[in-house]
């Protein structure tokens, strides 16, 4: 690569990184500048004044650990729902060849076309009927269903790229058909699969409408700091919000293995 293509993937990588990081830098300056680094302008690149002050004490807010673990729990739900049903939903869309697969793949993303807005109302009688109302258990079933789409379209562009000779020379050599899946298919796919489980992670941390009208209590860390700092001064906001991102950022850091492994490249 050479000339103009080498000169216009730098400048897209470079581009995209500033897209990502830029952002998240300013967060983190607003969280541990406080008040003066909000508003300053133009900003410090480097954070001489650093204070951990307004970290703290929104850390020392009443309900914020709990509802920070009942994030956990909703998102680690929502996971682990997400991967149990949207696997062997791409499984089946990727090896069963049956009337309505192209219906069922445009019906499967049709999902996320209806607005919990509108939702929100039966969603909340059937939940408080089910006593599964202000509970983390509840929320992930709504956040599932959000991921859900995506797990499984993703998946099943995973299994598709596996070569179904592999499995039937499993079959060949005495495994059954779940064997075949557990012992091949599904080591080839894990990179993908730890791709789904990440979206749906970071769909459901970030996710707060539903978890605002489904919790009262209960709730998760973005539908309680909607609550609490809205009439907050601005660098308390930057500090939530700092602390919002920083579990998915070391979530996906704790699984970027399979992630680089899905793209071909070593990971030490």
């Amino acid at each position: 690569m050479t000339g103009p293509r080498r000169f216009l993937f730098v400048t897209g990588v470079i581009t995209l990184c500033a897209w990502i990081l830029v952002p998240i830098y300013l967060i983190a300056l607003g969280s541990f500048g406080g008040r003066p680094a909000v508003f300053k302008w133009p900003k410090d690149w480097l954070p001489w004044n650093a204070s951990l002050d307004a970290m703290l004490l929104f850390l020392r807010i009443e309900g914020v650990w709990n509802a920070a673990i009942n994030s956990v729990i909703a998102a680690g739900l929502t996971m682990i729902f997400s991967i149990l049903l949207g696997a062997p939903a791409g499984y089946a869309l990727a090896r069963f060849d049956f009337r309505g697969a192209n219906a069922f793949r445009l019906l499967v993303l049709l999902t996320r076309a209806f607005p919990l807005a509108i939702l929100a109302l039966p969603l909340t009688v059937i939940f408080i009927k089910l006593g599964l109302y202000d509970t983390p258990f509840g929320v992930s079933l709504v956040h599932t269903a959000l991921a859900l789409p995506f797990a499984a379209l993703v998946t099943a562009s995973l299994f598709v790229g596996i070569p179904r000779e592999l499995e039937e020379a499993a079959w060949v050599f005495g495994c059954t058909r779940w064997q075949a899946f557990t012992k091949v298919v599904l080591p080839l796919a894990l990179p993908g699969v730890a791709a789904a489980a990440i979206f749906a992670f970071v769909i459901s941390w970030n996710e707060v409408f539903a978890a605002s009208v489904l919790t009262v209590r209960e709730r998760t860390l973005t539908a309680y700091l909607l609550t609490v700092l809205s009439e907050s001064p601005l660098h308390y906001r930057f500090a939530g919000g700092f602390i919002l991102i920083v579990p998915s950022v070391l979530f996906i850091f704790a699984v970027r293995k399979y992630l680089f492994a899905m793209w071909g490249v070593s990971s030490k």
